[in-house]
């Protein structure tokens, strides 16, 4: 099964739609399947004395309020309009996570097919009701939250209209960075067997071994933010990939999905030719008359595997020789 890879360009692009049309380009050059944006009105997200976020507080303007950065990290619909006809141009799908209620009525006006409900609104009753009412596949983030609050909005979710095999949850953790010790990703197969769902993964940890780890444990989908220069202002920046080591996370899931295989046990083609020189055959350990009796004293095990499978020795040791045998020499019966 393929991995649906989400490239999150977020708010990364700092409010400029050229930077904006740049982390597409960046997206499509790692082989990312979706880039993703935010879109959202800072005056129905957060009020005017909201605090920032540490992380936020220390990678943005120091005195300014989270409405007054949002506001600068704003997409207007025209935005929106040139960067999804880019995404067409580059063959790379377009998405973005409403915030609000009219940010994401735009979304659907322009074509939107797929709902992202980020981990801040899990427990956003009305905005989750409102976004999953028309039967759209659901993908639900789940950083801050526990199996019981997970459980509800699912339950939200399949009571405004969206069937529970539509829906797929990503196991989150949410703090920028994660440190390697709060991943828990043991929890991402949890929520799979409690829920029903199918899984995935969205990663905020330094570096790429977590999201790859996450593919081979079963995830269907990977989200990870990304970042044309980490020494860029911004509040997501600090966290996110760089172009060269997104490429290299998506060619990494891309090798662990085709190295899966399909869990029969089973010699491969590529192995199969090696497996006479491996293994050993019964041979000859030095000479051996016609009529003599096979023994541990005259025959033992060598490669190559192209006669007497040791397997059989029970059978063989006892039995008469047909012929005479030299050392090294192959047995037959």
């Amino acid at each position: 099964m393929k991995t649906l890879i989400i490239a999150e360009a977020g708010v990364n692009h700092n409010g400029d739609i050229e930077l904006a049309k740049q982390l597409i380009s960046a997206a499509k050059f790692a082989g990312a399947d979706i880039v993703k944006f935010q879109t959202f009105k800072a005056a129905n997200l957060v009020t005017k004395t909201a605090d920032k976020a540490a992380y936020q507080r220390d990678t943005t303007t120091s005195n300014e309020s989270q409405h007054e950065m949002l506001q600068k990290l704003e997409l207007s619909r025209t935005d929106h309009e040139a960067l999804i006809a880019e995404c067409h141009r580059q063959g790379i799908g377009f998405h973005s996570t409403a915030f609000d209620t009219d940010s994401f009525d735009m979304l659907v006006e322009l074509g939107l097919n797929q709902v992202k409900i980020p981990s801040g609104e899990l427990t956003n009753l009305p905005l989750i009701r409102y976004m999953t009412r028309h039967g759209m596949p659901v993908i639900l983030s789940t950083g801050m939250a526990n199996l019981g609050e997970i459980e509800a909005a699912l339950d939200t979710i399949e009571q405004a209209g969206t069937p529970r095999n539509l829906i797929t949850v990503l196991h989150c953790t949410t703090e920028y960075p994660t440190p390697m010790a709060d991943v828990n990703l043991r929890a991402m197969m949890s929520m799979k067997a409690a829920l029903g769902v199918e899984v995935g993964y969205s990663d905020h940890t330094p570096g790429i071994e977590v999201p790859i780890a996450a593919v081979a444990m079963g995830a269907s989908v990977i989200e990870k933010h990304f970042t044309l220069d980490r020494s860029l202002p911004g509040p997501d920046h600090q966290a996110s990939l760089e172009p060269q080591e997104l490429k290299a996370m998506v060619d990494a899931i891309r090798n662990i999905e085709v190295a899966l295989g399909d869990g029969i046990k089973r010699p491969s083609s590529s192995e199969l030719k090696n497996k006479p020189i491996a293994r050993k055959s019964l041979v000859a350990i030095r000479a051996i008359q016609a009529g003599e009796s096979f023994s541990i004293e005259n025959i033992g095990t060598k490669r190559p595997g192209t006669g007497i499978s040791p397997m059989r020795w029970d059978e063989v040791i006892g039995r008469t020789a047909v012929r005479d045998f030299s050392i090294d020499e192959l047995i037959e019966l």
